[in-house]
């Protein structure tokens, strides 16, 4: 048992899990890489060393929203967890919070209790790092995001020193006249262009990460040329999904576990519904493309990745910020 499954095993039974808020949860990330952790994570999925089940949505009543269960177990590391994410109905917007709940695989302990928010900003943006890394063309110049919430920061932040950018645009009507949100931006990367429209922003561009909380399409297929990387995250909204289904059909797709992501993915699910798509013309996965057991795109058609996020992520960063706190008390 390695020397980190050892600490894991000699927690005590009477020992209260730690429990952390949001506030702790932002000190602490800058201190974890949490790409190099989502690597280990993923490569561990391929050698058959993790357990990551579909995530399961549960509907409440009276169309009160619902949830979603993110589930995994690193048995390299002897631990299992959680992560709820509710979306809940009211007067005004729809209230969506996350927490994750971390065990012990050899003492059936909890260990670790947290506010998710910022873990799954940065898991989300880090899983999409890794695929830009795997999959855009090592000449790529040119990025385009779209949104400018705390997800378009992240990816932001995690793909700037993945190519030699030589163009970063970014659009969302948000951006409009907001001088201070353009600022958080332009200390991140101080010659990113704000473009004043979709079709702006995605002219030429080689990388385009979609940030959207978007139950519908925001790219057009008439935007979207060979050789191009489309990622896409996702949202708690039914069956959602940033691009046309149509995509799937002219693309390479990849996605973050094969297992998981049709059966999740707003447009594959429809595309496999409507029949111009199926799950077998998956190119990879982030496990494959860590283990380089699939292969790459040959850059004639569109490349087109999506997440819709694993609890094994959830569970491994968690872990991290739990062997932090153990090393920092």
């Amino acid at each position: 048992m390695s020397t980190l499954a050892n600490e894991v095993s000699a927690i005590s039974h009477n020992v209260a899990p730690l429990m952390l808020q949001v506030e702790q949860i932002r000190a602490l990330i800058p201190l974890i890489d949490v790409t190099k952790i989502l690597r280990k994570t993923f490569l561990s999925l391929s050698r058959e060393m993790s357990t990551q089940p579909p995530q399961t949505l549960a509907l409440f009543a009276d169309n009160g929203g619902d949830f979603i269960t993110y589930s995994g177990a690193i048995n390299e590391l002897d631990v299992f967890g959680a992560k709820l994410s509710p979306y809940l109905m009211s007067t005004g917007k729809p209230l969506i919070t996350a927490w994750t709940y971390l065990m012990s695989q050899r003492t059936g302990q909890p260990l670790l209790c947290c506010d998710s928010a910022e873990l799954t900003i940065e898991r989300t943006a880090g899983v999409t790092a890794l695929a830009v890394n795997e999959l855009a063309k090592f000449d790529s110049d040119t990025l385009c995001i779209i949104g400018s919430g705390k997800l378009a920061l992240a990816h932001l932040k995690h793909v700037l020193g993945l190519r030699k950018w030589t163009s970063v645009r970014i659009f969302s009507p948000a951006l409009a006249g907001d001088i201070a949100r353009q600022k958080t931006f332009k200390v991140i990367y101080a010659q990113i262009s704000f473009a004043h429209s979709i079709e702006q922003a995605v002219d030429g561009a080689h990388v385009i990460m979609l940030c959207t909380s978007s139950g519908t399409p925001v790219l057009k297929m008439s935007a979207i040329k060979p050789g191009m990387l489309v990622t896409s995250i996702s949202t708690n909204v039914a069956n959602a999904h940033e691009v046309p289904p149509e995509l799937l059909g002219i693309s390479d797709v990849y996605c973050d576990y094969k297992d998981t992501a049709p059966y999740g993915a707003g447009e594959m699910k429809i595309a496999i519904e409507q029949g111009i798509w199926s799950k077998d013309k998956l190119s990879g996965d982030l496990p494959s493309l860590m283990a380089k057991s699939c292969s790459l795109p040959t850059y004639d058609k569109p490349i087109f990745f999506r997440s819709i996020g694993l609890g094994l992520e959830d569970v491994a960063i968690a872990y991290s910020v739990w062997e932090l706190k153990q090393k920092q008390a």
